[in-house]
C-alpha cells in the first residue's frame, strides 16, 4: 500500500446525530438486551452521531459519505425511518453543505463523493453534488443490491437518494488514490465498503463507517446489531479491519460512536 503523498491531508466533518434504540446498534445482554431484572426500565435511547470524511490529495479531493439531508423528516416519512432515527441533535451549521462553506468548499470543488453504502444516512445528501462535475463511486455490490429491490425503499435503503446517480464502482480491496484505499466490509449491507487513508504524519486512519458502529461493537469480542444484512459476513469483516488495524497501528473510527466522535481531532482540524 503507497503511503499518501506529502500534501495529503484529512478532515473529519461531524454532522450533529440521529437518536435511536440503542437495540439497533448493539444487541449487548445487559444494555440493549435486558434482563430480567431490568424488564420493567424503558429502552436505552443514545445519540448517533454522523460525520463525513474529505480527503485531499495532490490528485484530487474525495469526500466520504454525504449524512443525512436537512429535510430528512419528510424525505424519512414514508419508510418509517424518521421515528425511529429522528435526525434531531444537529444545529443548522452542522448539516453538510455548512459544514463545507465552513472550509470555503463548493460541492464543485469536490472530485470524488465515495459511499461506504447507501443507507439514508450515509446517501442523504448526494443532491448536493448533482451538477457538481463530481465521479461519485460505490461498491459493485452494493450498487446491485440499492437498485435491484422493488419498490421505493428496503430497511434503510431509499432509492430517491440515489436512483439518478450514474455511479463509478469498485471491485475488491482498491487503492483508488496514493495511499487512499477501499476496504470491503459486507455484513452492515451487501457491499459496505471502509476507508483507509495512510497519512505521512499521522499514520493509518480506518473509517469503518457502518461496518463498526461503537467502540463497544468492535470488542473484542465483537457485539453484532440489529442492522445487520448477513451475520457471518458481519463478523468477518470486524475480524479482516481488526487484522489490518494491529498490522499497521491504524486509528479505529467508528460509524456512530458518541463518545469518540468527541476525543477526535475534527474541522477546521486536520490530520496529514
Amino acid at each position: 500500500m503507497a503511503l499518501a503523498k506529502p500534501g495529503t491531508k484529512l478532515t473529519i466533518l461531524p454532522c450533529g446525530a440521529m437518536t435511536a434504540d440503542l437495540t439497533w446498534l448493539l444487541l449487548a445482554p445487559g444494555r440493549a438486551i435486558r434482563s430480567r431484572q431490568q424488564k420493567a426500565e424503558p429502552p436505552e435511547w443514545v445519540d448517533v452521531p454522523t460525520h463525513c470524511v474529505l480527503v485531499d490529495t495532490p490528485e484530487g479531493r474525495l469526500l466520504w459519505d454525504t449524512s443525512c439531508p436537512p429535510d430528512w423528516e419528510q424525505r424519512w416519512e414514508p419508510t418509517g425511518l424518521h421515528d425511529f432515527f429522528p435526525y434531531d441533535k444537529v444545529s443548522e451549521d452542522e448539516y453538510l453543505h455548512a459544514r463545507l462553506q465552513q472550509l470555503g468548499v463548493a460541492p464543485g470543488d469536490i472530485d470524488y463523493v465515495v459511499l461506504s453504502h447507501l443507507h439514508f444516512d450515509h446517501a442523504g445528501n448526494l443532491g448536493l453534488f448533482r451538477d457538481s462535475g463530481a465521479a461519485f463511486v460505490v461498491s459493485d455490490v452494493e450498487k446491485e443490491f440499492a437498485f435491484g429491490f422493488d419498490g421505493a425503499f428496503s430497511g434503510a435503503h431509499i432509492k430517491s437518494d440515489y436512483q439518478d446517480v450514474e455511479f463509478r464502482t469498485v471491485s475488491g480491496d482498491t487503492e483508488f488514490l496514493p495511499g487512499v484505499s477501499f476496504i470491503q466490509t459486507p455484513g452492515h449491507t451487501p457491499g459496505s465498503m471502509s476507508l483507509r487513508v495512510d497519512l505521512p504524519e499521522s499514520g493509518t486512519m480506518i473509517f469503518t463507517a457502518d461496518a463498526v458502529y461503537r467502540g463497544e461493537s468492535y470488542g473484542p469480542p465483537s457485539v453484532p446489531a440489529a442492522i445487520v444484512n448477513n451475520l457471518e459476513s458481519w463478523y468477518s469483516s470486524v475480524e479482516k479491519l481488526r487484522g489490518i488495524a494491529e498490522e499497521t497501528d491504524a486509528t479505529m473510527v467508528f460509524g456512530h460512536d458518541p463518545e469518540q466522535i468527541r476525543q477526535l481531532r475534527v474541522a477546521p482540524g486536520v490530520y496529514a
